[in-house]
């Protein structure tokens, strides 16, 4: 059995739905969503399973099980993408699993566990610089601050997801009780180049880093060009500068951390006109929470310094916060057995890119599989994976699920109640919000069926994974 054709054909036809017909584009709420959301829907239900629409846009296929009562498995991955993307990051833990369930069901075969596939509409943040904002929601770690995050356009995610045919007041609905779920799994290009180098298919992550992002305005004073001395200028863009060579300097100097400024924006923008305003990002990660909030600190206290120094302001709130993530053991163990019984060897590795994964981990008990990728390019064109690869990741997943048992622990209902949520609020500097624990839902009945449809919506930016 090799189903690494079919998923591959899958992702090139799922690639198609793009914003721009020469670079993949697939933001979150727009109408190439609705589009991808219709596609796998399809695919879903030739799968033999049902398939909906949720509260927020993910698409949810139920593969049904011999024991109905069992809690069920959530297998998944993400379906938007980053600007100018490759075909693989997100989609292929989406792809995967259907073609695995598909299997299944062409053979008359059930679980004795039933199986939720969940393709979830935003993970990188494109649209709104809010990220994870699906599987939040299905997790019950969902911030309704968030609904009123705006794109470039000014369009609210209030007011996206009322164009795309579904109610923000409902988002609720899109989470699962914990003492349902037995585990989330999600398979994963491995956007970095160690599976290659050790000439790997395949392999076991054992940890997700945890990452934060800031939106960092820096107000000074514009001024003519030619008017104006050196020494008296407030240049927006030089203290910005100033900045992202110090958190350059900071990651370097912290151990396990790094740093990225990946967009910036000068105002007015005039070739003649000293900056007065200028807005860039911060996201910054870090092996161990402790070093990533070592990190924070000292470029808060850039930040301050500069401030001083050059009669500036740095406004700037947090847009993403979230701790690093060990995945279960019993998880690793039972996917690593699987690898096993391959006849290949078991490469454990942590994961430098945040995933859904880790906002699952709220919910459950959650683990991975990353699937070797050619130099370990991602989140870009250039990203690229093997049928062959893919087809092994198939077998193993298929050997995982059917040796799979959801009832032979406790849920983790205590444990997931007394841990205190992460910060998800969109923060003004110096405050710590905290998120109430939602508390347990029932899962989702069937609903729906057409994705919803959102107008044209100008280029974000940004990419989690």
């Amino acid at each position: 059995m090799n189903l690494g054709p079919l998923i591959m054909r899958w992702l090139d036809e799922l690639a198609e739905c793009s914003e721009d017909m020469v670079e993949l584009t697939r933001r979150y709420l727009t109408p190439e969503h609705a589009q991808a959301a219709e596609f796998v829907m399809q695919r879903m239900r030739e799968a033999g399973m049902s398939a909906w629409l949720d509260a927020v846009g993910n698409v949810v296929g139920r593969f049904p099980g011999r024991r109905p009562d069992a809690r069920r498995l959530i297998l998944g991955s993400h379906l938007d993408t980053v600007r100018n993307a490759g075909k693989y990051d997100g989609a292929l833990g989406v792809m995967l699993p259907i073609a695995c369930l598909k299997t299944l069901h062409e053979r008359g075969e059930r679980l004795d566990y039933p199986v939720d596939v969940i393709a979830f509409g935003d993970e990188e943040g494109l649209r709104f610089q809010a990220t994870l904002i699906g599987s939040r929601a299905v997790a019950g770690d969902f911030d309704p601050a968030l609904l009123a995050m705006v794109d470039e356009d000014g369009v609210r995610l209030h007011e996206a997801l009322r164009a795309f045919g579904l109610d923000p007041d409902a988002v609720d609905e899109a989470r699962y009780r914990r003492g349902d779920v037995a585990g989330y799994v999600e398979v994963h290009i491995e956007q970095g180049p160690v599976l290659e180098a050790e000439e790997r298919p395949i392999g076991v992550v054992t940890s997700i880093t945890g990452a934060t992002r800031l939106r960092v305005e820096v107000m000074g004073r514009a001024g003519h060009a030619g008017t104006v001395p050196m020494s008296l200028r407030r240049d927006a863009l030089a203290a910005a500068s100033e900045a992202v060579v110090a958190i350059e300097r900071i990651c370097l100097e912290t151990p396990g951390a790094v740093g990225t400024v990946g967009v910036l924006r000068t105002m007015p923008g005039a070739v003649n006109v000293i900056p007065g305003v200028v807005e860039f990002t911060v996201d910054v990660r870090g092996e161990s929470d402790a070093c990533r909030r070592g990190a924070l600190r000292s470029i808060e206290e850039a930040f301050k310094a500069i401030e001083d120094r050059r009669g500036v302001l740095f406004d700037y709130v947090t847009t993403h916060e979230t701790g690093a993530c060990e995945c279960s053991p019993r998880l690793v163990e039972g996917l690593g057995g699987a690898i096993a019984a391959e006849g290949l060897e078991v490469r454990e590795l942590p994961s430098g890119a945040g995933h859904d994964a880790l906002a699952m981990a709220y919910l459950t008990d959650v683990g991975m599989i990353f699937v070797r990728c050619k130099d370990g390019i991602s989140h870009h064109p250039a990203e690229s994976m093997t049928g062959a690869d893919a087809g092994v990741a198939a077998r193993v997943l298929l050997r995982f699920l059917d040796a799979f048992d959801p009832g032979d622990r406790e849920p983790r209902d205590q444990e997931l109640r007394d841990r205190e949520p992460k910060d998800r609020k969109p923060q003004d500097r110096g405050s710590s919000g905290r998120d109430a624990d939602p508390g347990g839902v029932a899962a989702p009945e069937p609903g729906g069926g057409e994705a919803g449809r959102a107008g044209e919506e100008p280029d974000g930016t940004g990419g989690f994974a």
